[in-house]
């Protein structure tokens, strides 16, 4: 676990009704993460998952207005239905991003996955590197959008 940091770290934390192992599989299956990974109205219309540390985590989403915003990361850390780290900071390969000025803030995200009851303890650890970063994530909605992806994620996994 990462200390977290309230000056500059997010966190979310629930218990999930759906197993750790349905919760994995929908972060891991490009098909399965675009349907729940953008909280409505918003869609994710292009997924890429080499789920390997250096591996490739893509994502297009789609704005309401139809505007798209694609989103090139690397995973550090993968460990089967427990817990995914991936950062935006690294392209795959662990090659540096060139990040413009346009990119708000960038994080790592840190996804833990445990067992509770017949259920799942998530927890999403959002890492900035500024403090400003962080405040930007959290005015843009963090706690409700990551939130409202993670009630998609749930509806989902209880449709298989």
């Amino acid at each position: 676990m990462t200390s977290v940091n309230p000056a500059t770290d997010l966190v979310l934390e629930r218990v999930v009704d759906v197993p750790p192992e349905l919760v994995w599989k929908a972060w891991t299956t490009p098909e399965h993460l675009m349907k729940w990974f953008t909280p409505a109205p918003w869609k994710t219309v292009g997924c890429e998952i080499d789920l390997k540390p250096g591996g490739k985590f893509h994502t297009v989403m789609e704005s309401p207005e139809g505007g798209r915003f694609p989103n090139t990361g690397c995973y550090l850390e993968v460990v089967p239905n427990r817990k995914l780290v991936w950062t935006g900071a690294l392209l795959p390969g662990y090659r540096p991003a060139n990040l413009s000025a346009d990119v708000p803030f960038v994080f790592t995200a840190i996804i833990e996955i445990e067992p509770d009851g017949a259920g799942t303890r998530y927890t999403a650890t959002v890492l900035h590197s500024t403090e400003e970063g962080r405040s930007k994530h959290e005015a843009m909605g963090f706690h409700n959008g990551w939130g409202a992806a993670l009630d998609q994620l749930v509806a989902l996994a209880k449709s298989w």
